[in-house]
Formats: structure tokens, C-alpha cells, sequence
């Protein structure tokens, strides 16, 4: 809580008595009205000391002192552009005192507290005149509120108007100024009333009306935002901008009756043209796809509680246009598989940077306004042929292979429960004895079945348990196949720990987190972990290359040193390519949301490869070519 001191709060050259409220608002006329009046105020400044007595089911005004106002959380990109507010009830950013326009404050203090800096929480000829112009209308007209009394029915009660109501907010007005400076009342205020349109706060509304800070706001401005209060959408500008500049004069009146402002100003307020801001609080979010994932990674730190009411700043691994390049090369390439026969498909793509882990693009679908269904962090899919890599791994992970060892492609057996396993290769043949490469190369089945069963499944099992892939998984046979679910951000993530040989961090889309204050929640500066043998790792690429200078990943060729994996399940329901270049990993799948067959003969060399080697060549279109480290580079781990 701020204890910042109100600027300005004796505007120049003015004396305590320019702050009486009659003539604020006008002599009252009729003498016995006045007397009523000046009789009423004394009876109830009287009476709430003996009413503070006996309203002691009151809620304790010193829960005040550890309030924090819900708050917006704000997600940006890499670059600082706002991609979305993440809210409850309330879309509100609070900023302290001494950040808000001295224009503004006097102008709300004129419409809703002319003697707020001279008062004890209460205003007795306020509440008397209130008093006597509902008992004239026979019900709640006026409320007689100060700034102060407001305060605690927004924090402590009913908005329901009743006259116990108001004595219950004079008791606990009373009891807060008690323990709160003035300064730190009207800035709780200021930052907690309602302003129209979801708007909570000062700062959330002149972005929204005014596209300004709350501190720049200028005369006319501020006037105007301050005949909101009261009914923020009806006098709202987006609504009627003849009610508002009609409010506006009213609050320019009252603070020139009480010579906060000069004629000049007043003049020269009315005058000057508003250039209104636009309605931003239920707009939907920029890059749908980066802004969920981004909300449910929060959510699972923080809770979903400081998600919506904590005022987080969320800077993202994310460069919006990057994104929206993402997102239009899978909208291009939905089209065009379409026109190929694969009607009802959706598409996800992730790229990340294997240096630092931080995700870079995010696609989880064709269309997020049709479907929020993120396929990239929650389809699981099989990910077929794309699996192989990590048998491979795990085999020179051993010592005992390298990238020319030999392995044949023979008919073999295998007792497989009660029955035997008879692993066939895509195109039913048999090539005989090849190399690792080549047989990577060609995606052949029968080889890595092979070499999995040699090192042990459950090694394998452990591989991918380091890489990130969290699927339940069984040491079957057929596991060096692909017949697990992954998604297709654990892919991505997998394959950027082998283009950084084994070192890793967390794959993330958020970068740092602050609070509304600047004070640092999260900082996700890459702390990268050697948890993959470099040697084995580079052996890895080295045969992920091989794909696709001259295996089934040809289409994918980016003109650039490049190594990557097609991945085509029997059942040719799912199709893949993963692959990476050293500054950058993507991994793209292609399936039915319905998990039914794409089309006879879809594969990943076929139809996903070329979507690869589109989004490749326009993120990498100014970035430098590197070459990977040769496997000269590494010590070669000793075999058992």
C-alpha cells in the first residue's frame, strides 16, 4: 500500500474553506430545510459513536492492510506486444498514487468527496441532506457516501441499498481511517472502483477509454472519467458521447465552483477533443494457441486463483509474428492437403530453439476460433517411424554401435505373449545386411526391432523418460514402432536435447514472470542440463541427416544441413516429420481428430515433409547456415 503523499491535494492558492461542500453544490435553499438538515447531521454524527458499539458482527476493517486487488495478468510476446488480459471478475492493473494524473484526482474528489481530506470517514452534513431527501422521496435517493464509506461497500458489503447499509458503512468508514492514511484511501479507491466495461481500476480504464496511462490523462479526460462513476456504462463515451462530455461538464463545474480550476481551464477542457481508445477488456486474445498454453502453464505453477486475480506480467519465448507465420503456413498446407484427398485433417506444429528449449512457434490446429483443442501439448498421438530415433540413440549410447555398424533386414520372430511377432518393413521386402544410416535412411522396421531388443526396451524406456516423453509405455516388441501417444511438443522437445547433444532444459513458452510491481515470479533463463551422451547424441544426427539427404525425408531438404525423421503408422493414421536444423527444431504432425485413416498411402515423406520444409525456409530465411559438430567432436562412450 502506497503512503505516497496526494499531490497537490490544497489546490493553489486556495484556503481550507473552498472545500465546503455547499459551495460545491449550491446554497441549500429554504430555511427550514437548512435547519432539518444541520439537525439530522448533528443526531447521526451523535449517534454512530454509540452505533460503532453495537455493530460488532462487522466485518474487521484491519483485513484491509494485507488486501490485494485482483489484478489482470497480461501475456506479451518475446518482444514486449500485448497478447492478451487473463481475468476473473475483475480486468484491473493498480498502480500507486503518485502514477495517477493530479487532474484526475482532483476531479474525482470534486464529483464524489469535495471535503475528503478534512473529514474522519464520514461527511454528517452530507448523510443529513441525504437524509432528508430520501425521507421527502420516501426510499434510498441520495447516499451521502464519502470516498471513504464507498471504499468498504465495494470491499466489505452488499450492494444492496438499504438504510442499515449506510450506517454500516459509516461504522466501518470510521474504523478505516483509523488505521489507513488518506493517501493510502484514495489510491485503494481509485485502483478498486468500477470504471464500465469489465474495467476495474484506474489504470485498465484510461488504456481502454483514453488508450493513455493513468498518469498522462489531461483535464478534459479526466473529467470525464469521473462522471463515470456513477453509472460507468450508462455515461460511458463508447456508449453516448453526448451523456459523457454532459457528465464531463458537471465534474468540470464542480471543480471550478471550488476554485480547483481556473475559467480558463474550465474553458479550454470543455473544448478539447477526446480521441477515444476502444473497448478491450472481452476482446478475444492475440495467438489463441501461445495464449492458452501459456494460461494452463501458469495455472499448474501459480494456481488458477493467481492466474486470474494476480496481476502477473508473462513475457513469452514467443515472437508474434513468428507465430502468425506459423499459424498461416498451417492454414496454406490444411488447404493444399485437402486438395490431395485428406478431407477432415487437422495440422500441429511446434518449433523450438535446441539451444535454449524455449518454444518458438505453437500451432495447435487449423482453426482456433472453431476448436480450442491444442493438438500440439494435448493430442497424443502415435508418432510411428518418428519413434526410431530414440532406439538408435539409446543403442550408441552403449558404445558397442556407431552409424556404420552393420544390421540386416531379415525375417525374424519373436514369442510375443501366447503367440509369436512377425515385424514386417512398410513395403513388405527384405534388403539384408545395410548400416544403421542406411537403415534409417529407408525406415526400416525390422533392423531397429532388432537393435531395441539388443540394448532392452526398458532402455529405451529410460531414453525417452529423459527426453521428456511421459506416455505410458511397454517393453513390447513393437515399442521400437511408434505405438505409444505423444504429442507433438514432446517430439519437438526430444528432438532439440539431440540437435544441443544431450544438454537440455524445460521445454517452455513463458520466459519470465513479474508481478504488477516489477518483482520477479519466474525467471526461465535456460539452465540446460547434460542428461544425453554427446557422442551418442551427434550419432544420432548424423543418421537423422542421412533421411534426408537420401532416405524418406528427401522432400523435406531445406538447403541447409538438416536432420530429421518421417514417421507413418500402419494404419496411416497419423504422419509426421520431425526435424531440426542446430538453431532450430519443428515437429509437424498431420492427423483426424476422429483418429480415423487420412487416405491409402498418406505418409510423412509424402505429404508432411514438404509442410517442414515450408515453415523452415521462411523461419530460417535470415539466419545464418551452421553446420552440426561432426562426431570427431565427441568421445565416443566406452561399450560394457
Amino acid at each position: 500500500m502506497s503512503s505516497r503523499t496526494f499531490a497537490n491535494k490544497q489546490p493553489q492558492g486556495q484556503a481550507s474553506s473552498s472545500f465546503d461542500f455547499f459551495k460545491g453544490v449550491g446554497q441549500v435553499t429554504g430555511g427550514t430545510l437548512l435547519c432539518i438538515t444541520m439537525l439530522a447531521s448533528s443526531i447521526v454524527a451523535g449517534a454512530l459513536v454509540g452505533l460503532a458499539i453495537s455493530f460488532r458482527n462487522l466485518p474487521d476493517v484491519r483485513q484491509i492492510r494485507n488486501f490485494f486487488p485482483s489484478e489482470t495478468t497480461y501475456i506479451y510476446d518475446i518482444k514486449g506486444k500485448l497478447l492478451a488480459g487473463i481475468h476473473g471478475e475483475a480486468n484491473r492493473e493498480v498502480v500507486p498514487l503518485d502514477r495517477i494524473s493530479p487532474n484526475l484526482k482532483r476531479a474525482v474528489l470534486a464529483s464524489e468527496d469535495g471535503h475528503f481530506y478534512y473529514h474522519h470517514g464520514i461527511n454528517p452534513t452530507g448523510i443529513g441532506r441525504a437524509i432528508v431527501v430520501n425521507s421527502v422521496a420516501g426510499s434510498v435517493r441520495e447516499g451521502g457516501s464519502t470516498i471513504t464509506m464507498q471504499l468498504v461497500k465495494n470491499l466489505f458489503l452488499s450492494q444492496r441499498r438499504a438504510v442499515t447499509r449506510k450506517i454500516a458503512e459509516a461504522v466501518l468508514a470510521i474504523r478505516l481511517e483509523q488505521i489507513l492514511t488518506k493517501d493510502q484511501i484514495l489510491e485503494m479507491y481509485l485502483n478498486q472502483v468500477y470504471w464500465g466495461h469489465n474495467n476495474y481500476g484506474v489504470q485498465t480504464a484510461a488504456r481502454s477509454y483514453f488508450n493513455k496511462s493513468a498518469e498522462s490523462l489531461n483535464l478534459a479526460e479526466s473529467a470525464m472519467m469521473a462522471g463515470l462513476i456513477q453509472a460507468p456504462e450508462e455515461f460511458s463515451p463508447f456508449v453516448s458521447m453526448k451523456l459523457a462530455k454532459q457528465k464531463q461538464k458537471e465534474v468540470l463545474g464542480r471543480m471550478l465552483d471550488l476554485n480547483w480550476i481556473t475559467q480558463k481551464e474550465y474553458d479550454n477542457a470543455l473544448k478539447q477533443e477526446i480521441k477515444l481508445g476502444r473497448i478491450r477488456s472481452f476482446q478475444g486474445s492475440a495467438l489463441p494457441y501461445i495464449t492458452n498454453t501459456v494460461a494452463q502453464e501458469l495455472a499448474k505453477k501459480f494456481g488458477r486463483d493467481a492466474l486470474l486475480k494476480g496481476g502477473m506480467r508473462v513475457q513469452t519465448t514467443v515472437d508474434a509474428k513468428f507465430q502468425e507465420m506459423a499459424e498461416a503456413t498451417v492454414r496454406e498446407w490444411h488447404q493444399k492437403l485437402l486438395g490431395q484427398g485428406l478431407s477432415k485433417n487437422q495440422l500441429a506444429l511446434v518449433a523450438i530453439d535446441p539451444r535454449t528449449h524455449f518454444v518458438k512457434a505453437l500451432v495447435g490446429g487449423v482453426d482456433p476460433k472453431s476448436s480450442e483443442f491444442n493438438r500440439a501439448t494435448q493430442a497424443q498421438r502415435q508418432p510411428g517411424s518418428s519413434f526410431k530415433p530414440f532406439v538408435y540413440y539409446a543403442a550408441f549410447a552403449t558404445g558397442k554401435y556407431t552409424p556404420s555398424s552393420t544390421v540386416v533386414d531379415a525375417p525374424v520372430g519373436y514369442q510375443d505373449g501366447n503367440g509369436w511377432y512377425y515385424p514386417r518393413n512398410y513395403d513388405g521386402s527384405f534388403a539384408g545386411a545395410m548400416s544403421i544410416r542406411t537403415a534409417l535412411a529407408q525406415s526400416r522396421n525390422i533392423p531397429v526391432i532388432k537393435l531395441g531388443k539388443a540394448v532392452g526396451m526398458n532402455k529405451v524406456i529410460e531414453t525417452c523418460r529423459t527426453l521428456g516423453i511421459m506416455s505410458p509405455m511397454e517393453p513390447v516388441t513393437s515399442l521400437p514402432l511408434g505405438a505409444i501417444g505423444v504429442t507433438p511438443l514432446e517430439m519437438a522437445s526430444a528432438y532439440a536435447t539431440f540437435a544441443n547433444y544431450g544438454w537440455q532444459s524445460p521445454p517452455t513458452v513463458v520466459a519470465r514472470i513479474t508481478d504488477s510491481s516489477g518483482n520477479v515470479l519466474l525467471d526461465n533463463t535456460p539452465k540446460p542440463k547434460q542428461v544425453l551422451d554427446p557422442w551418442a547424441s551427434a550419432a544420432t544426427i548424423e543418421i537423422m541427416r542421412a533421411v534426408i539427404t537420401e532416405g524418406t525425408g528427401k522432400n523435406a531438404d531445406p538447403g541447409r544441413p538438416a536432420a530429421g525423421k518421417t514417421g507413418t503408422t500402419s494404419s496411416e493414421k497419423d504422419i509426421w516429420f520431425v526435424g531440426t536444423v542446430p538453431q532450430l527444431t519443428t515437429a509437424v504432425w498431420v492427423g483426424r481428430d476422429d483418429n480415423r485413416q487420412l487416405a491409402s498411402g498418406a505418409t510423412g515423406g509424402v505429404m508432411v515433409a514438404p509442410i517442414w520444409r515450408d515453415f523452415m525456409t521462411k523461419a530460417l530465411k535470415d539466419v545464418p547456415v551452421e553446420n552440426f559438430k561432426p562426431l570427431s567432436a565427441f568421445p565416443r562412450p566406452k561399450g560394457s
